[in-house]
């Protein structure tokens, strides 16, 4: 028989009470009863565990006593050994009880301590398993970039070329940018390194509805050393209605608002008809 949500509360309070108060003669036979009717012997030690956290968060930590430290630990360490990996259980806080006379309170505060050591010496696989199931992996910009080639329609594309300037020597890649989605990407082979402190990369897009003198700022960025292959979003500052033309200067760290075009190391020039 499967305990229902409200057995399952009663039990969780019960194993709380046994831990941090003792249990009347009726209230033993209940617990007995929900046990039988939901085995597992995880209930057991999270509750012990939950009723030690509790107190520690309102109590004073006082030194225990050599031998039952050494009982808790063990015994933690059997209860970490037994639980399944993956299944997670919910313990929703109760109002505190009294403890046992006789046993000071500072004593389950110490051993709430213990009980998240023996929790740190939970084998890290399962933290790790937790994290990433509880957390969403983000596409890398490579991965934004193929889907933004495979999904949009009228995405302009166009090859990186290099120029006099020597910083281009060698220079390969792309440039992907989607008009009505009004964002794109810069793929990069053979693009030095800058030096954040003295220069940055500067992306410039030349619009067919504009004046020439005035292409829109794409953006600065910078090439990290060691890298053979850079992937750069584009971040235009002004709507672009017809990209005709995409170049990359090197300006001071920053970026500028008009650019003197002395040093251009790429041309990307996006095909027409």
């Amino acid at each position: 028989m499967s305990a229902s949500f409200q057995d399952e509360d009663n039990l969780a309070d019960l194993l709380v009470q046994r831990e941090t108060g003792g249990l009347g003669a009726a209230e033993s036979r209940e617990l007995d009863a929900l046990l039988e009717a939901a085995p597992g012997s995880e209930l057991d030690a999270l509750a012990s565990a939950a009723a030690a956290l509790t107190l520690a968060v309102r109590l004073p930590l006082e030194p225990l006593p050599a031998d039952l430290q050494a009982r808790l630990l063990a015994q933690g360490r059997a209860a970490v050994r037994e639980l399944s990996v993956g299944k997670v259980v919910s313990l929703t806080a109760r109002p505190a009880r009294s403890p046992t006379p006789g046993i000071s309170p500072g004593w389950f505060a110490a051993a709430a301590c213990l009980v998240l050591a023996v929790a740190a010496w939970w084998p890290r696989v399962t933290a790790r398993d937790v994290v990433a199931t509880a957390t969403p992996v983000l596409p890398t910009l490579s991965q934004q970039r193929d889907t933004l080639l495979a999904g949009a329609t009228g995405t302009v594309r166009a090859t990186w070329s290099g120029t006099d300037d020597p910083a281009s020597a060698g220079i390969a890649g792309d440039v992907v940018w989607d008009p009505a989605k009004q964002t794109g990407y810069m793929r990069f082979v053979g693009l030095p390194a800058n030096d954040a402190s003295a220069e940055q990369y500067q992306l410039w897009i030349f619009d067919g509805t504009r004046d020439d003198r005035y292409p829109v700022d794409g953006g600065v960025f910078g090439i990290p050393p060691g890298e053979t292959e850079v992937i750069v979003p584009i971040r235009a500052r002004l709507p672009v209605r017809q990209a005709v033309l995409f170049a990359v200067t090197v300006e001071r760290p920053g970026g500028v608002v008009v650019s003197s075009r002395e040093r251009i190391v790429a041309l990307a020039k996006v095909a027409t008809g």
